[in-house]
This record gives structure tokens, sequence and C-alpha cells, in this order.
């Protein structure tokens, strides 16, 4: 390791980071079977130590402390941006560096009778893991196959989405809907270090990874747990190491779906021999599995599947897998994507919010229009357009106009309720000259999002040509100011 190193300005380690990770990628597509032994001086590297600090320090979680008790607002004020990298560094280097344990945090799931256990790491181990998902994220990537979308650079789950609709629409109408059962929290560490091995041969790389997987867990009630499985929710490289495992999951149906046929019609021949052909679609711990075939077909994969899992330490939730046909509907991140009868009196696949993601956002609107009475209605609106804003976004690639049409008119009565809570005595005259312009709440300096303006865009299956973060000329993932961030590394 290089411990003269000068330290580089945001903008510098920012391209010095990007030119790294393109030269890794380039070489672990090039050659399947290569294995990165070389990897911890890169992880030690000042520029990465800098984009690594930058990408907590813009996250909002950077305010949440770990076990410490140390936030990104005390490493700025009291230690120092600089010193803080320079003292990870040399823990790094020296091989002295030991994460700790994860602050537990149990967060209800919908149903409202199990938790989601949320781990949350010390500021400083964020970091360490964030400059590890720099140098590990672009080598695995060559590994994974297009039917994975969760936490991967590039994708998002409306090209899930894309994808279940695609295949819908060309006879693949049976849908295994499965759920791992405690994905994070079961994930066998071996498997997770035996699938890294595979590309990784540094040592201290490997034992850093381990190091993390064993740091612990520090309850609610203040006692402390061991790690003996799983990789915790809430750590930067949690996502990355369960795609890492889970690639096996992909690489199984992956191979199958080649053995089916290497064009679609070698793929329908094999179907009017009575044959099935299906396909997987997994977003991080969620997949559905679309067959073409018969229910006996899709009835079949859940075993198969079971046998692919038991290796990793996993399982499938018995409560939330089953099979459905496509007549029937079925729902996946958030959406309801089903076939029924179109204008032309044609079956359509067709994709529109489930309802209980409109339940959910429901709930954040009236909890909002709930609160107290003492702030003015520009607090009110600028803590509800995000959340109208947010949801929106993500619907309006869907069948939405008439959803979107309803949060409106029911985002619109909440508000007005709230209005006269608050002005109680005051007429409906008073109400439109103060607050209503056209009958639309609108404050001084904000007015309410509208949800049924939003403009429904389609959004197109991309299938295996989803590009890269380092196949683009330019990475425009970093979103913060960086000349503000300087001036914060500054003092």
């Amino acid at each position: 390791m290089n411990s003269g190193a000068s330290r580089p300005s945001p903008n510098s380690a920012q391209e010095r980071v990007l030119g790294i990770q393109r030269k890794l990628h380039k070489w672990s597509t090039d050659d399947q079977d290569r294995r990165f032994s070389d990897l911890h001086n890169l992880v030690c590297d000042p520029a990465t130590l800098m984009v690594a600090w930058l990408r907590v320090r813009a996250n909002r979680g950077s305010r949440s402390a770990g076990v410490d008790g140390k936030t990104a607002y005390h490493i700025e004020q009291v230690l120092g941006v600089q010193r803080f990298l320079d003292g990870l560094r040399e823990e790094l280097g020296s091989g002295s560096f030991r994460p700790l344990p994860v602050k537990e945090r149990l967060i209800p799931k919908r149903d409202g009778k199990k938790v989601r256990r949320l781990g949350v790491p010390a500021l400083r181990d964020r970091v360490v893991q964030a400059a590890l998902k720099l140098v590990l994220e672009p080598i695995f990537e060559a590994d994974f196959q297009p039917c994975s979308y969760g936490f991967r650079p590039g994708r998002r789950c409306q090209d899930a989405i894309a994808e279940i609709h695609y295949l819908a629409t060309r006879s693949y109408e049976w849908v295994v809907e499965a759920d791992i059962e405690a994905c994070f929290d079961e994930l066998s560490h071996s498997a997770i270090l035996d699938r890294v091995r595979q590309r990784v041969a540094d040592k201290r790389v490997l034992a850093l990874i381990k190091a993390f997987l064993k740091a612990g867990i520090m309850t609610e009630q203040g006692r402390l747990r061991g790690s003996v499985t799983g990789t915790p929710q809430g750590g930067i490289l949690s996502p990355l190491m369960a795609n890492v495992a889970l690639n096996t999951l992909d690489q199984h149906f992956a191979r199958a779906w080649q053995a089916m046929g290497a064009n679609s019609g070698q793929r329908q021949r094999r179907r009017m021999r009575g044959e099935p052909t299906y396909r997987l679609v997994r977003y991080c711990d969620d997949f559905v599995i679309v067959v073409a075939g018969e229910r006996r077909h899709a009835e079949a994969l859940i075993a198969e599947t079971e046998q692919v899992l038991a290796p990793l330490g996993l399982s499938l939730s018995a409560e939330k897998t089953g099979i459905a046909h496509i007549d029937a509907g079925i729902e996946f991140l958030g959406w309801t994507i089903k076939r029924q009868p179109g204008r032309n009196g044609r079956p359509q696949i067709y994709t529109y919010p489930s309802k209980r993601s409109l339940q959910a956002v429901k709930t954040k609107v009236k909890q909002i229009t709930r609160s107290g009475q003492n702030q003015t209605l520009d607090q009110l609106l600028h803590r509800l357009n995000p959340v109208l804003r947010g949801w929106c976004a993500y619907f309006r690639h869907g069948v939405s106009s008439r959803t979107f049409n309803y949060l409106r008119a029911y985002t619109w009565r909440r508000v007005i309720i709230w209005l006269r809570a608050k002005h109680q005595g005051r007429n409906w005259r008073w109400l439109r000259h103060r607050y209503l312009p056209g009958w639309w709440p609108t404050a001084d300096t904000v007015g309410l999002y509208n949800p049924g303006g939003v403009k429904i865009v389609r959004y197109r299956y991309r299938g295996s040509n989803i590009p890269t973060p380092w196949d683009q000329p330019a990475y425009q993932q970093l979103s913060f100011d960086l000349e503000h961030l300087e001036a914060l590394i500054a003092r």
C-alpha cells in the first residue's frame, strides 16, 4: 500500500475510482474464470475511501449512529473527515481494523404480526463496506444473470415488471409466486464466502468480508448476539453478498432456459410436444417463475427451487409461496399483473398498482393530515408532496390513470378536512379566498401535488440489453454537490 499517496479531491477521486471499476469489470467479463488476487490495495486507496465516504454521507442514513454513537455530523465537526479517512486507511493497511457489532432495530412488517430485523452498522464500518462494494461490484456484475434486477446498477423494479409482462403476453400463463423465508437472516456464511472465493483470491479482502459477516448484533435490549448466519439488512455490502449467493439460483434457471432452446421457435416446438418452458424473474429475495405449460409443471418447480436453495441455508416460505394463473392476477413488487379483456374485447396483460400499495400511500397521507394543527399549510404540503410524487413516479409506467385520479380526490379531501379543523368557524368563502384558488390547496410557496396530472409513460422491456455504468462514457451515479462536500472536508 502506498502510504504516501496524495489526498484526492472529490472530482479526481471519482474519476480514479471509475477508471479502476472499468478495468476490473472488463477483466472479469473477458475471463470468466479469473480470480483477483490484489484487491486490498484498491480498497485502501485514498480515492476509494473518499468516494465511499461521499456516498455514505449523501445517504440520509448517515444521520443514524451505530453502536459507537457517531454520526456523519460528528465526524465532520469534531473529528474531521480527512483525519477520519486517514485513520481508517491506517487500520486497514495494518490489519488492525475490526468491525463493530451492528445495532439491531425491529421494524414491523406489513401484516403487523412479524418484524423485519434491520442492522445499523457504525459509520466507520459503512465507509469500509462502501469501499469494498466499489471494488467488488464490477467484478461480480460480470457473472450476474439478466433475470436478476434487485440492487444492481442500472436496473429497476420496472425492468422486472416489464419482463413478466413480456412473457405473460407470450403464453407464460402459470406463475410460481415465491418468497424466501428470512433470506437476509438465514443465508449461510460458508455459502457466501465460497461464492466470493470463486472470483476473489485476496485473503485480506476475504478476511474483511468474513469479519463483517461475523461482527455480531447488539439487540435493542443491549445484549450482544453472535451472527452465525445471515448478512443483516441495512449494511451497504449486504445486498451485494445476497446477490452473490442467490446467483446460484439465477444460474440454475439460466442453464435450464438455454437447454430449452436457443430461440423462440425451438421453445415453441418444445411446448408443442407437451414440455414446459419457464423463466425466473428475481428482485433480491422476491422472485417469480413464469411457466408456459400446465399447473403440474409449475408445482414441480417449487420442489426444484427448494433443492437449489438448500445448500445456501435457505427455504421457501410456505405462507407466501404459491401458484397462480395470470387470469387471476399476481402481486409483485407492489404491482398487480393480470390478464383481462381489453377495449377491443381481446385479452390483454395489464399492470397497475396493487390494492395494498394504494392502501399504504393512503395510510401515509392520512397520518400526515392527522398531525397537529400548529403547523402551516406550507409545512403540511412540504411533508405531503414528496410522498405523492415518489409514489406516482414509481407507478406511472402502468395502467394507473384511474388510481391516480382516485388518489387525487382522496388527498384533496384529507387536506380540506385538515384545513376545516385548523380554521374552525371560518366559512367556505374565506377558505377559498385564502387557501383554495381554483379549489386546489395552495400555500404561499407550494401547491398540493396533483397525482391526476401525472403523465403515464409506457416502460419498454429492455431484455439483456441493460448497460452497466462501466460500459458508459460517463458515470453519473454521484448525485450530490461536490463543491459543498469539498468545503465540508476542508473543515
